[in-house]
């Protein structure tokens, strides 16, 4: 079911986008952007499009969704993927020019407020009758990142198969999980579990059995305006857009 879902996907963003050109003749960009960035990502294409006037297309999905519609599409300006992981394959495939870090997170376990469950641990997780959402590992980065923990850890999947009760195709999914109350623990980036902070409490990994998530921006080679493009990087990284960052919990520094 998920495979067709993204089939519909990719062949809907080819044929939207054959055509992007801006009638008004302002400059256009075109960023593929992890579904999990787009807090921040609002804030900094505002401020950006304000500053340089300069339009900016955004598609939001799964940094590997994403990754498949450039592949396909063959079209496209930047690429801001939940993990360095998927720069990294974009770069080993030849479809980036340049790339640089401009963000990081922690993966964090979610529970629901007060943690009636009494989830403390990765072990915990484990628990008979708990409900546990996870990313899709063949979708999205925190999906990926979370099933390496649990190796890192010594839980197999065949373990968790039991509470394993949802798995989403984006990280936001798993935060509007708990907002619902429909799961009892998910493990998120630690941004979003400050976004959902109002639904849900954090229960940390210990760094030793954690992982950390590097997020970068590439800018493609399909690029039409590339000193454009690495305007929109450069602002990422000034003093204003690590600010901007910083206003939605985002790090801007290795932890």
């Amino acid at each position: 079911m998920i495979r067709s879902v993204i089939a519909f996907t990719l062949a809907a963003a080819v044929l939207a986008g054959c055509d992007r050109k801006d009638p008004s003749g302002t400059q256009e960009l075109l960023l593929y952007c992890a579904a999990g960035i787009r807090p921040p990502a609002g804030d900094l294409i505002d401020a950006f499009s304000d500053e340089y006037g300069v339009k900016i297309v955004t598609d939001y999905a799964g940094s590997e969704v994403l990754l498949s519609k450039i592949k396909l599409a063959e079209r496209g300006d930047l690429y801001m993927p939940g993990d360095a992981y998927y720069i990294e394959q974009a770069d080993q495939a030849g479809l980036i020019l340049s790339h640089h870090p401009v963000s990081y997170w922690i993966p964090t376990i979610f529970v629901q407020k007060g943690n009636p469950k009494g989830v403390h641990t990765l072990e915990d997780l484990l628990k008979p009758g708990l409900k546990v959402g996870l990313g899709d590992p063949n979708v999205c980065a925190i999906g990926k990142i979370s099933w390496k923990i649990f190796a890192k850890n010594g839980i197999s999947p065949q373990s968790m198969a039991h509470n394993l009760t949802f798995q989403s195709l984006t990280v936001n999914e798993l935060g509007m999980q708990i907002q619902a109350k429909v799961l009892d623990a998910v493990i998120v980036w630690d941004a979003m579990a400050r976004y959902y902070s109002q639904y849900g409490d954090q229960i940390p990994i210990p760094p030793d059995k954690n992982l950390i998530s590097a997020v970068g921006i590439g800018v493609l080679k399909f690029t039409e305006n590339r000193e454009l493009a690495e305007k929109f990087v450069a602002f990422l990284i000034s003093q204003r857009g690590r600010d901007i960052f910083a206003k939605h919990h985002y790090r801007t520094e290795p932890p």
